[in-house]
């Protein structure tokens, strides 16, 4: 009889770890105006440093990150757009 649970427990954490960092890597790219594609990169070649890179990376001028601030507010959906904040005149410098 063949087993087929060989994995682990700390090997499955691992690899929820090494995914959500890819995943979390990639929506910090995504928001900091660079695309999803760097971010994920970093996340699934780096792991959890990938992520600490794209925290510490500088955002672009008229990304996401810098028009609505880092965390996103949830009002009836993705909330305002970038171009709507940019009208407004809002910006949220560091």
């Amino acid at each position: 009889m063949t087993v087929l649970a060989l994995i682990g427990v700390k090997a499955l954490y691992l690899l929820f770890l090494w995914l959500g960092s890819a995943i979390a890597a990639s929506w910090l790219s995504n928001r900091k105006g660079y695309g999803e594609r760097p971010g994920l990169a970093t996340g699934l070649l780096l792991s959890a440093i990938g992520l600490l890179v794209w925290l510490l990376w500088p955002a672009r001028p008229d990304s996401r990150w810098k028009l609505q601030g880092p965390i996103p507010r949830r009002r009836g959906g993705e909330g305002e757009t970038v171009a709507e904040a940019r009208a407004r005149g809002v910006t949220h410098e560091d």
